[in-house]
């Protein structure tokens, strides 16, 4: 099941900004544990030292896909805890748009069914894929708390997802 299998997915009727998407728009609906977690605070803050990267993104025809949405990419994330502090991510939020203007909002408790604590100096490796049914673009945000219960937000940094019917 794509995106780590506990995640709920909806479209959005609203259009994500061209310029990248608007932290506050990711945080607003995120649900359950995380939402409750995360409604207790009057501020999100990103924690200077925790960071993501997408290591690797690739077409992976043989992962099961809709046919509404035949492409199916597999993605490879880190969160790196390079901050001073014990961190927990404790929900996601991915938005992707297509060339074509539709956007899917996916969002759920945890990374893969996990929810991953991270000392200082420590990071977390995870792959996972979305499906597609043309060039889409995603982009996203991991929810956490600070051993302290400061609730922290970490951006997922935006790739790009081209559909081999697109061509080169």
């Amino acid at each position: 099941m794509p995106e780590g299998g506990g995640g709920a997915k909806r479209k959005v009727t609203c259009p994500v900004d061209s310029g990248g998407f608007l932290i506050n728009r990711i945080l607003a609906s995120v649900n359950s544990v995380s939402h409750r977690l995360l409604a207790m605070a009057a501020t999100y803050s990103e924690l200077k030292g925790l960071a993501v990267t997408v290591d690797r993104v690739a077409f992976m025809p043989h992962l099961e896909a809709p046919p509404d949405k035949p492409f199916p990419f597999a993605y490879f994330i880190t969160i790196h805890n390079n901050s001073q502090e014990t961190v927990t991510i404790r929900g996601r939020k991915w938005v992707v748009k297509d060339v074509a203007g539709e956007t899917i909002v996916v969002e759920g408790d945890g990374v893969v069914g996990k929810s991953p604590r991270l000392e200082p100096g420590e990071s977390f490796s995870y792959n996972s894929y979305h499906v597609i049914s043309a060039d889409s673009v995603a982009e996203g945000a991991f929810i956490g708390i600070t051993g302290e219960g400061q609730p922290v937000v970490v951006r997922i940094p935006r790739f790009e997802m081209q559909s081999p019917e697109s061509g080169p």
